[in-house]
Order: C-alpha cells, then structure tokens, then sequence
C-alpha cells in the first residue's frame, strides 16, 4: 500500500464524519456559495510566468516545511508577487492544512484559489464551493474514469474548474473528457518519492491542446520552467521551494522577476 492508498482509506472516513455533522444543504448557504469564481485558466493563459503558488505547511515526504507563516501573509505575498493563481492544501492528517486555510485565503486576495485535497465525494466540491475555491484538484490515481467523468462534471455545475492531475501515460489516456479545463502532470513518482521533469516532457505530446497543461512537482529553479515551456506548459505548480523560505512572497517575487523578459 503506498501513502495515496493510505490517504483514501483516511479521507473517507473523515468525508463520512463530515457528512453526518454539517449536511450539504448548510454548505449551500455559505454567503460564499453564489459568488463568481475567477478563472484559473484564463489567467495561466494571459500570465507570463504561468506560476500557481502554493500554501503548504507539511508533507508526508518533507515533515515540516513551514508552520510560522500565516495563510493571509503568504496569500497577499503570493498576489503580490504576480501569481496567476494559489494552492492551499486542506488535507489536515498529511499536510497539515484546513478548509480554514481556504477561507482565510479567500478573505485576504482576489486571485484564484485552488483547493488542493484528495477529492473522492461531490460532497468535498460543495465544501470547495462554500468555502471560496474557484478551481479543484481532482487525481487521476485515486479515482476511476466514470468517478473523474462524475466528479468533474458536478464541479462545473457549481461553475468550479477542474486541474485533473496525472502521473503517468495510463492515466492520461482514461482522463481527458472535456469537463476538465487543465490536465496537470506531477513530476514525482508515486513509489519512490523520485521526481523528474522527464515526466513532464514525455507527457505533453499526449495532451490535446485544448486544456492547459500544468507541470507539478519538482520545479524549484527558472531553467526548469524555461525547460518545460516549449512542450506546452502554461501552468506551473510551485510550492516547497517557496514555503520553506522564511518569506514564501518575497521568494515567489524573486522567482518570477527572474522569469520576467530581460529589456
């Protein structure tokens, strides 16, 4: 059993716990469930630098990557510094994350927020809805293509966006359907924590051009987004390389003012 396997088996009891304490229709009362959500899409394709930042306190491979940062001083510093768009993990047993974190976000910028979690419940898309996504995560690995069909489909009813993630060729081929917007490839393999952007490169030519690509995982330097950018990828998820600076802003700043075209 790898920690995906491990994280399901948690997350649907936590989904089930949720279920039987706050019922959808209060989500569907969240003063933030009717509001319009910002396209992620459209602002990796007008972005020059395509950097989606992410808020991440801990992960299973890394323990501790940032506990002192507060989720509004990142979010600001990450809008601040020309992120077309955010992660925040809410994932709370592995990464140390919260729906919370997601409202706090919400409150504190006007950029797009993806909630990144292992999403295996149309329940956790309302949860996404009320509390301020405009984009969701859903991957590959964990669901079935009729479940990828379902789930992302429900999600543009509540005019949510959908980033499905994949991490190798047999996922890719049971994924593409078109009520995704961006397909994005992690570059870290599963099994042995490895990451390569190879993964990335070898994936591209196998992704139709009418979803934005992303590139996931692995990208801590400027040469690896100029690497990536001729095969397609106008997204690029950027988290630990930030976070694990005292302040992840001023470092995404740095990062995509070294992107930024030289006169």
């Amino acid at each position: 059993m790898n920690i995906l396997d491990r994280i399901v088996i948690d997350k649907r009891k936590e989904v089930d716990l949720k279920k039987s304490i706050i019922p959808a229709s209060q989500l569907e009362t969240s003063v933030l469930f009717n509001r319009p959500t910002i396209s992620l899409a459209n602002r990796l394709r007008e972005s020059s630098s395509g950097i989606i930042a992410e808020h991440k306190r801990r992960s299973p491979s890394k323990a501790v990557i940032n506990q002192k940062n507060s989720v509004s001083e990142v979010a600001k510093g990450y809008e601040s510094a020309g992120a077309a768009g955010m992660s925040v993990l809410t994932d709370g047993k592995y990464f140390g994350g919260s729906l919370d974190d997601l409202l706090l976000a919400r409150a504190s910028v006007q950029m797009p927020l993806l909630r990144k979690e292992f999403i295996i419940d149309e329940y956790q898309l309302l949860e996404a809805k009320a509390y301020g996504a405009d984009v969701i995560l859903l991957i590959a690995a964990i669901l079935t293509k009729s479940e990828i069909k379902a789930l992302s489909e429900f999600a543009k009813g509540l005019n949510l966006e959908v980033l499905l993630e994949v991490h190798n060729e047999e996922e890719l081929r049971k994924a593409i359907m078109p009520s995704l917007d961006m397909l994005g490839v992690n570059n870290r393999n599963l099994k042995s924590f490895e990451v390569s952007l190879e993964t990335s490169k070898n994936l591209s030519k196998l992704i139709p051009n009418d979803f934005i690509k992303v590139s996931e995982s692995g990208i801590s330097s400027t040469q690896a987004i100029k690497e990536l950018r001729p095969y397609g990828y106008q997204g690029f998820l950027i988290g630990e390389n930030f976070m694990k600076t005292e302040h992840p802003g001023e470092s995404a700043l740095q990062f995509i003012n070294e992107l930024a075209p030289k006169p």
